[in-house]
């Protein structure tokens, strides 16, 4: 019973995002008391979502292996829940780094528009450092080499120069940090998107 009540769930809030991973027995926690339920997919491509009473009478007609028995009753282990009181994502930011800033700009020139590799791309302080620009997300963008030195240590203005749009502070994906050595349900993969994943954003957000 140890064994299943330690496997892991996914965590749905109400956007139905996922937003967690957690144990059997904590998903089935917040199951009895009225915080989450569980989301079931019936085989057709749609999903159904039970409370606790719901499942266990569930659990009863559906046998399952992977099931938790008490002395009064069995109950399935859930594989996915959806939390009914949580409904925003973890507060987390973007980390300031090369690599998401290039992500943010796409591996676009903010200048001319090109797209180009990375090797073939600067970071651009729009306001110059010397003229008291910051290192931020709202004053660095990425700049191909002719562009860059075109533009030298002046304002985009000063050297005639246009940005294709306004930088600024990348808003927060939907992330889950699970190892990606970690085994995954099959029931997860719809709510899963493997490209959310290729940067650490910080610790498991707490349910």
């Amino acid at each position: 019973m140890n064994t299943f009540l330690d496997q892991h769930v996914l965590v749905l809030n109400r956007l139905w995002q996922a937003v967690n991973i957690c144990s059997a027995k904590r998903a089935l926690t917040l199951l009895f008391e009225g915080r989450a339920q569980v989301v079931f997919n019936s085989g057709d491509g749609a999903f159904q979502t039970f409370n606790f009473s719901q499942w266990h009478d569930f659990s009863q007609q559906e046998p399952h292996s992977e099931s938790i028995h008490t002395i009064s009753f069995k109950i399935r282990v859930p594989r996915v829940i959806l939390l009914v009181i949580f409904d925003r994502m973890p507060k987390k930011e973007v980390k300031f780094t090369r690599h998401n800033i290039f992500e943010r700009d796409k591996n676009t020139c903010q200048y001319c528009g090109g797209i180009f590799d990375r090797k073939d791309l600067n970071l651009d302080h729009v306001t110059p450092r010397d003229r008291g620009g910051p290192t931020t997300w709202e004053n660095i963008v990425c700049s191909c080499i002719p562009c860059n030195t075109r533009k030298t240590n002046r304002t985009p203005l000063e050297a005639g120069m246009h940005l294709v749009r306004k930088p600024k502070r990348p808003k927060w994906r939907p992330f889950v940090q699970v190892n990606l050595g970690f085994q995954q349900h099959d029931s997860w993969k719809h709510f899963l998107d493997l490209a959310y994943w290729n940067v650490e954003l910080g610790s498991d957000p707490e349910v």
